[in-house]
C-alpha cells in the first residue's frame, strides 16, 4: 500500500497517549485524602524527586485552533489574585506533604493559555515564591516556560533568565499570513525571529517552537515556507504537532470550514514533507511529533534511553512525581492521576479555604501500571517487550492487519514499528490499551490518529 491508502485505512480516532490510561477511561476517582496519601508514599524514597507544572490560564485573545482551558479577556486585573491562589495551593502541598519541599525539584515548566499574560512582576512573584519553598540543584534542574511572541518582551524574559530559565517555547503554528488570520493569530515572521534572537542572546540554551499542521488553509506550497522558515531560525526543539480537531468539546473549532481543512493523505503529506526537510537540516525525529537538534537534551535522551512521556508530552527526564498547581492542570505518581478544577472560582474558592482543588482522577491498578509501562516503551523507543505468550499472541492477532501491511513486527516478545509505521505509532499503541479495548467509546472522544 502507499501513503495515500494507508492513511484512509488508519486515519481512524485513537488517544494521543500522554497517559495511561487515557482521561475519558479514568474511573476510580480519588479523593483528595487519598490523592495526597499517594503523594507522601511517592516522595517516601530516599532518591525522590519531583516536577512542578504550573498553569496559568489567561490569554487576550483566542486562537481557533486551541484545546487547552483558557480564560480569554485583555484585562489583567485577575493577575494578582490568581499568583496568590498558585503560591497558596502549593504551601497547601507543603504543608500536608512537607516531603516536596525536602526532594530535588528536577523541572518547573510554566504552561497554559499564555505564561507572559503575567506582568515581569507577577512572574518574579509566583515562579521566586515556589523556587524559595524547594530544594534546587542547578546541576539536574530544567525551567520551562511557553509564550506568545507578540506579547512577551525582553524584560519577562530577563526576569525568568535570572530566576533559573533556560528553556522558552515559543508557540507560532504556521508563518502563512492567511491561515494566522483563519486561526486568530497575527504573528509576523520578524515578531518570532525577534524573540528567538533576544532569547539567545540573553543566554537561553533551548529555544523551540510550536507548529502546527492540518489548519485552515495550509497547503504544500505554504506550509514548505512556513517549515523552510523555521530552518531559518533554527529552534533547537520542534513540536510538529496534527490539528487535534475536536469541536465538539471546543466549539470555537466549528468556525473553520471543513473545505479549508486539509485531511487524510493530504495531511499526513505536509508532515512528511516537513520530516523530509528537517531530517534533511540535520534534525533528529523524537518518537511522534517532536524534533530536536542532535545535542539538544530531548535528542540526547532519545539515544541514552532516558527520554520520557508525560502530559507535557516527550521531557529528557522522569519524575517520582509531576505535580500540577492551577486550575485544570494533571498531576500524576506512581499510583495515580489528579486533576484540579477546571472552573476558575472554584478553584480559587477550594484552594482559599486550604484545600485540594480535587476535581478527578484515576487510581492505578497494577494492571494499569504494566500497560503504562509499555506505552511508555512504545512511545519513547518505538519497541517494547511483551509480558507473556498470551499477550503476544492477542497482539498479534489484534495487529494483523498492521504487520501485514509492514507498520509493525512482532519479534519473539517484542513489537517494534518499523519505519513506514512511523506515522500510526498511535494506532499501534491501541493493541497495548486494554481500558480501551475492553470499553469502546459510544461517542466520539479521540481526535483522528493523522
Amino acid at each position: 500500500m502507499n501513503l495515500s491508502q494507508l492513511v484512509k485505512k488508519y486515519d481512524v480516532p485513537v488517544p494521543r497517549y500522554t497517559s495511561y490510561p487515557t482521561v475519558p477511561y479514568w474511573s476510580d476517582s480519588p479523593t483528595s485524602e487519598e490523592w495526597i496519601q499517594s503523594l507522601k508514599r511517592a516522595m517516601v524514597n530516599e532518591n525522590s524527586t519531583f516536577a512542578l507544572y504550573v498553569h496559568i490560564p489567561f490569554c487576550e485573545t483566542l486562537c481557533t485552533f486551541c484545546g487547552c482551558n483558557t480564560v480569554i479577556g485583555k484585562s489583567h486585573e485577575r493577575e494578582v489574585p490568581y499568583v496568590g491562589h498558585l503560591v497558596k495551593e502549593f504551601e497547601n502541598y507543603l504543608r500536608q506533604v512537607p516531603a516536596i519541599g525536602k526532594k530535588p525539584l528536577r523541572q518547573l515548566h510554566l504552561g497554559g493559555g499564555t505564561p507572559t499574560f503575567l506582568s515581569s512582576e507577577n512572574l518574579a512573584t509566583l515562579v521566586g515564591s515556589i523556587l524559595e519553598k524547594c530544594v534546587i540543584d542547578l546541576s539536574h534542574f530544567d525551567a520551562s516556560v511557553e509564550v506568545d511572541p507578540r506579547r512577551t518582551t525582553a524584560e519577562q524574559l530577563k526576569v525568568l533568565y535570572d530566576l533559573g530559565f533556560r528553556r522558552v517555547s515559543l508557540g507560532v503554528q504556521d508563518f502563512d499570513p492567511e491561515v494566522q488570520r483563519l486561526v486568530n493569530r497575527i504573528q509576523p515572521f520578524e515578531v518570532t525571529q525577534r524573540l528567538t534572537n533576544q532569547a539567545r542572546a540573553m543566554g537561553y540554551t533551548s529555544v523551540n517552537y510550536d507548529l502546527i499542521y492540518g489548519l485552515a488553509k495550509q497547503t504544500p506550497d505554504s506550509f514548505r515556507v512556513t517549515i523552510d522558515q523555521t530552518i531559518e531560525l533554527r529552534p533547537d526543539r520542534i513540536a510538529l504537532y496534527s490539528l487535534a480537531l475536536v469541536p465538539w468539546i471546543k466549539p470555537q473549532q466549528r468556525l473553520f470550514k471543513d473545505e479549508d481543512l486539509p485531511s487524510g493523505a493530504e495531511k499526513r503529506a505536509l508532515y512528511e514533507m516537513a520530516y523530509q526537510k528537517l531530517i534533511a537540516a540535520g534534525y533528529v525525529e523524537i518518537g511522534m511529533d517532536h524534533f530536536a537538534l542532535p545535542n539538544d537534551a530531548l535528542a540526547v535522551a532519545l539515544k541514552t534511553g532516558g527520554l520520557h512521556r508525560n502530559f507535557m508530552g516527550y521531557t529528557e527526564m522522569r519524575t517520582d512525581v509531576l505535580l500540577g498547581l492551577g486550575v485544570s492542570s494533571i498531576s500524576e505518581t506512581p499510583d495515580c492521576f489528579h486533576q484540579n478544577e477546571k472552573v476558575l472560582p472554584v478553584y480559587e474558592k477550594k484552594v482559599t479555604a486550604g484545600e485540594v482543588p480535587t476535581l478527578r482522577g484515576h487510581k492505578l491498578t497494577p494492571e494499569d501500571r504494566h500497560h503504562r509501562e509499555q506505552i511508555l516503551s512504545f512511545m519513547c523507543k518505538g519497541e517494547v517487550r511483551m509480558s507473556s505468550s498470551p499477550q503476544v499472541e492477542d497482539v498479534k492477532s489484534f495487529l494483523t492487519d498492521m504487520i501485514q501491511d509492514g507498520l509493525v513486527r512482532v519479534e519473539g516478545d517484542v513489537l517494534r514499528l518499523t519505519d513506514q509505521g512511523r506515522p500510526f505509532l498511535r494506532n499501534a499503541c491501541v493493541a497495548l490499551d486494554r481500558r480501551l479495548r475492553d470499553k469502546q467509546p459510544s461517542t466520539r472522544i479521540f481526535s483522528q490518529a493523522l
